[in-house]
């Protein structure tokens, strides 16, 4: 059974999965405590990782019906996210790995998005297109086998992900924190035609697998601003705003699953896997499955529980690397809080065991 410690932005998250069964998981977030700043600051993540990790491991094995010495092995996100916010989790799981004698192992928490779709409905088909999309991240991958071989960029953002665009315009619509699950909701009362916008990067002469949403921002900036009043409060939703919030979603769901179809069709697979926080949104997904029924591409996307950052996710690519039998990693292991995507095992040093 692995053990799975995620903590790489605001969720405080623990996984348990053995053989691909996900056994039990809970999460402590401190959102609430970022959200009167926009934003999440690291400082204070990292305070919180610390005062909820070892509630959040009790509560993910008594969920289980399991207790500490049941855990065969432990993973753990070590980058790509905050520095001090992995340093915790980093430093915990080598606590538990180290007390319990069992191996640690060190994954990429993007490839622990992909593990997630896992958890429901079992192993991913070799290969699969994958669009990742969350705050700070959007990709489209090829996957093959997730635990052994390298992961393929197909495409990825040149500027802002797609959740980065949602929080960065919710702001702007006097939208509470964080942004898409706001715009989700406004956008219910909205009519996605009501606002043009453009759809960045999909012209015939564009890169068909690369992504920017830095213009759309700006264009969707430049609407509110044409429409508020001199002065109104920037912070106090307008009548204009379900429109605006519809026409915003509307034209990042069409961009993202128009290009993942895409690559499935150019490239001849038959499996798209959509992940990461990005993914709970209802628009994205409808289209997704309107997009892939159309075209006869099978739609794989984990349950709303499993798209937002969670252990769970953690568990389960390293539940895939130990039946891999991949090598645990060292006990120099660190955080890379900007690695790039390669492989699922991420087993940077820390600077003084590498010199």
């Amino acid at each position: 059974m692995v053990l799975g410690i995620e903590s790489s932005c605001d969720e405080t998250g623990a996984g348990l999965v053995r053989d691909g069964v996900l056994l039990g998981q809970a999460v402590a977030s401190s959102m609430d405590e970022h959200a009167r700043f926009g934003g999440v600051v690291p400082e204070i993540a990292a305070r919180a990782h610390v005062h909820a990790m070892a509630p959040v491991v009790g509560e993910a094995l008594a969920r289980a019906g399991l207790t500490l010495a049941d855990i065969g092995a432990v993973a753990v996100t070590t980058g790509p996210g905050l520095a001090g916010a992995l340093q915790v989790g980093v430093a915990a799981a080598k606590g538990y790995a180290f007390s319990l004698g069992v191996p640690l192992y060190g994954v990429h928490h993007l490839a622990g998005h992909v593990a997630a779709a896992t958890l429901d409905g079992g192993p991913l088909p070799n290969p699969c297109v994958v669009l990742i999309v969350s705050g700070g991240h959007t990709s489209l991958l090829l996957v093959r086998d997730l635990a052994r071989d390298p992961i393929v960029h197909l495409g990825d953002t040149l500027d802002d992900a797609a959740g980065e665009c949602f929080d960065k315009v919710a702001r702007i619509l006097g939208l509470p924190y964080p942004g898409g699950p706001a715009i989700d909701r406004a956008a219910r009362d909205g009519d996605p035609t009501a606002v043009r916008l453009p759809r960045p990067l999909t012209g015939p002469r564009d890169d068909p697998y690369a992504f920017s949403f830095s213009g759309l921002k700006t264009a969707a900036a430049r609407w509110v601003e044409a429409r508020r009043s001199g002065g109104s409060d920037p912070y106090v939703p307008d009548p204009y705003v379900p429109d605006a919030a519809a026409g915003l979603q509307e034209a990042i769901a069409d961009v993202l699953t128009r290009k993942a179809v895409r690559a499935c069709t150019d490239h001849g697979i038959g499996t798209l896997v959509v992940v990461g926080g990005v993914a709970a949104n209802s628009r994205v997904r409808s289209l997704a499955e309107e997009r892939c029924a159309a075209a006869g591409i099978a739609l794989r996307v984990p349950p709303l529980r499993l798209c937002t950052d969670n252990g769970a996710m953690v568990a389960a690519i390293g539940d895939l690397l130990v039946r891999s039998g991949a090598e645990p990693a060292p006990a120099e292991l660190s955080v890379d809080p900007s690695a790039p995507l390669e492989f699922a095992a991420l087993t940077p040093l820390a600077r003084t065991a590498a010199a």
